[in-house]
This record gives structure tokens, C-alpha cells and sequence, in this order.
């Protein structure tokens, strides 16, 4: 929780998908149930599949993509809970394997660490999820505790993606 408002924390780590333009719905959910939120990209994400301007204005902090370096103040505090969304093929093979090169799947990787709940709504097509490293990955992520959302194949609208599972699956 943060110290100055007593209010959880909610990470949400957005990955290169379509859909992630609409990540601000994600966003103002969770404000409305009582989350404060701070959003960690991937870089390729940050890159413009979403507006990291009014992401920035929204949350009141800084988007991530990057590590800090020593020294440098934490701009957030520990998580309560991750959001992973949207959860790209890429992003899941990752965190799976432990390959944390990013800050974004670093991110997912130590909050099984630390315990922290994690729910993710893939974002994945068809063809990217028959591949057998995909399930293997999915089978992986559940065993460690992982809530995985209804997939989307990357087709839908950022206005149909169902952002709010993702909070729904927090809430169990």
C-alpha cells in the first residue's frame, strides 16, 4: 500500500499488442476500486502502441520501460498485485522461462518472488498460440500461481477487450 494514501498498489506491465491502446481502461478501473497504479511497458510497447503522455497524466507517474540505475529513488512502491495486459506471446515464453531482459518481464518474474498476485489476459494469435512453447509456458505460469483471463487473438478492438477481468481475477 502506499504510504501516503493508504491505498494498494497495482502494477500494470502493457506489452506490444494492438489492444494496448486502450490500456487507460485498464487504468481508470482500477482507480475506481481503490487502486493507485503505476504502468511498466515493454519497450517495444513504450514505442507507441499506446499514449504514454495521457498514460503519464492518468496515473500521475512515470511509465517504465527502463531499469533504474543505483542511487536512483524507486519511482514506485512494492506491488500489491501485477496486472500483465495485454500479454503478448513474446512476454509470456519470457516470463516462463525466467529470461528477465526486460524491466517489463523482470517485473512479472519477481513478483512470483514476492508473492504477489499476478493476473494476465493474453493477447495472442492463432498461429503464434498453437505453437508448443506457448501452452508450455501457460501450464508453467498457472503452476506458479498465475490467473490467466480469456485469450484474445489480437483481432478485437481496444474498446472490446475485456479489461476489467484482469481485476476481477485480483478480486478471488
Amino acid at each position: 500500500m502506499t504510504e501516503q494514501d493508504g491505498k494498494p498498489f497495482l502494477y500494470v506491465v502493457v506489452c506490444a499488442a494492438a489492444v494496448a491502446a486502450g490500456v487507460g481502461e485498464l487504468i481508470a478501473a482500477a482507480q475506481r476500486r481503490g487502486w493507485e497504479v503505476g504502468v511498466i511497458a515493454t519497450p517495444v510497447a513504450r514505442g507507441g502502441f499506446f499514449d504514454v503522455a495521457a498514460v503519464e497524466a492518468q496515473t500521475r507517474r512515470p511509465v517504465r520501460s527502463a531499469w533504474r540505475t543505483p542511487g536512483d529513488a524507486r519511482p514506485f512502491p512494492p506491488p500489491d498485485a501485477v496486472v500483465v495486459a495485454p500479454a503478448t506471446f513474446n512476454t509470456v515464453n519470457k516470463w516462463a522461462a525466467g529470461l528477465a531482459d526486460t524491466l517489463a518481464v523482470a517485473t512479472l518474474c519477481e513478483a512470483y518472488g514476492l508473492g504477489v498476485p499476478v493476473a494476465a489476459l493474453p493477447c495472442v494469435a492463432d498461429a503464434l498460440a498453437a505453437h508448443p512453447a506457448y501452452n508450455d509456458s501457460l501450464i508453467r505460469l498457472r503452476g506458479m500461481g498465475v490467473r490467466f483471463g480469456d485469450p484474445c487473438s489480437g483481432e478485437e478492438s481496444h474498446h472490446a477487450f475485456r479489461w476489467e477481468r484482469a481485476l476481477d481475477l485480483l478480486d478471488r
